[in-house]
């Protein structure tokens, strides 16, 4: 098996990856205080922040595929993290 490439450690790349463990500890905290449930709260959250990040990367006009991290990169991370939270939502709910 092929080695993966190592991700440049640009200072966009550290600034997007300390950016998306900042929201995220935040959303938790937020989530744990909401009155409809954790689950559901973290869920509302999540998506208002995939929004938020399409909105910035679209006004600062970053490309999508860029090699170092990015808006678009953080609205993929928080798509996936919406997905799996949804989901247990969803089967606990059933």
């Amino acid at each position: 098996m092929a080695p993966l490439p190592n991700l440049p450690l640009q200072p966009a790349t550290i600034r997007a990856l300390v950016r998306f463990c900042l929201r995220t500890s935040i959303l938790v905290i937020f989530a744990a205080f909401g009155t409809i449930g954790f689950g559901r709260s973290l869920a509302a959250l999540l998506w208002m922040a995939i929004i938020l990040c399409a909105v910035i990367g679209t006004i600062r006009r970053e490309p999508p595929f860029h090699a170092a991290l990015n808006h678009w990169d953080e609205m993929v991370a928080f798509t996936a993290l919406f997905a799996l939270v949804s989901g247990f939502n969803h089967s606990i709910a059933v």
